[in-house]
């Protein structure tokens, strides 16, 4: 067998291939965004529609870089996005999704807490779509396709599922209106949710669906601020108050309770189902019980 040189030692290892994979992916998504919004400003549109095109160029982008890097880097085929099934991931995805945060205002309008203000015109959807789009692709690679499978790949599944959440959970804390609370809420919700779909499907289709699914309902349905940013045009104009364990307070929904606990509920589900398709990850110093 043919003994690893020190470089190669260093390049493949599981550090350096998530840096050099968030450098090459983040990189192209923020210099796309860049160039084409300057490109885009030399055509007559509206803001929107210009916001919609570059997040949705950039995004593909970002998947196409993804796709030849690691097929290169690792020489593989890129499984995570196989065409096979996409039908099928997209639509779960989506509509767990869509469950997920409905659960979570339903607890908060049958307390008294949210009201709709107006309903707006369709076109209206068009800024949370781009928002929803854009960001559940863009950090479905990086913490699901890049950090949590790199890390899986060495130290196993439910090693990999602590610290790839942990990672999302403390990167939001610089989020406006966050804290230590809703930080922990999105480690649960986001980092193993979305790491549990990707471990039962083995493909990033999936928890990109779900993470679409949940921001999108969340602010161009519902019209409430996600992860502290308040979304600027929504299909309905709603008000939340109340107690801040149950509304999220300025953070939106994802900062509330419930969103943490219907999460976990079905992490703990696709975790089951993971175990009886065999899809779990032993860490290297226990592979012989692997799949």
């Amino acid at each position: 067998m043919k003994v690893k040189s020190i470089g190669q030692k260093i390049l493949h290892f599981p550090v350096t291939k998530i840096l050099i994979g968030i450098i090459v992916v983040a990189g192209i998504y923020g210099v796309s965004q860049y160039f084409l919004s300057e490109l885009l400003k030399l055509i007559s549109m509206t803001k929107e529609l210009n916001h919609l095109i570059v997040g949705v160029i950039s995004a593909i982008l970002a998947i196409v870089f993804y796709i030849f890097l690691y097929k290169f880097y690792e020489k593989r085929r890129i499984t995570e996005f196989s065409k096979k099934g996409i039908i099928k991931n997209l639509t779960t995805g989506i509509i767990l999704g869509v469950i997920l945060q409905s659960l979570t205002i339903l607890v908060i309008y049958l307390k008294g807490g949210y009201s709709v203000l107006s309903i707006n015109p369709i076109l209206f959807i068009i800024p949370p779509l781009t928002m929803a789009f854009s960001s559940a692709i863009f950090e479905e690679i990086l913490f699901r396709g890049i950090i949590f499978r790199i890390i899986e790949e060495k130290l196993g599944s439910y090693i990999g599922l602590i610290i790839s959440a942990l990672i999302f959970g403390a990167l939001h804390l610089a989020n406006p209106n966050s804290s230590i609370s809703t930080g922990i809420g999105l480690a649960i919700q986001a980092g193993l949710l979305l790491a549990a779909a990707y471990i039962y499907s083995r493909n990033l289709w999936f928890p990109i669906a779900i993470h679409f699914a949940w921001n999108f309902t969340q602010s161009a349905i519902f019209g409430a601020n996600v992860s502290g940013n308040a979304v600027s045009k929504t299909l309905i104009t709603s008000k939340i108050q109340g107690a801040e364990w149950f509304t999220g307070g300025q953070f939106g929904p994802e900062g509330s309770i419930q969103a943490t606990l219907f999460c976990l509920i079905a992490t703990i589900i696709l975790l089951i189902l993971s175990h009886r398709k065999g899809n779990i990850i032993n860490p290297y110093w226990n592979k012989t019980t692997n799949r």
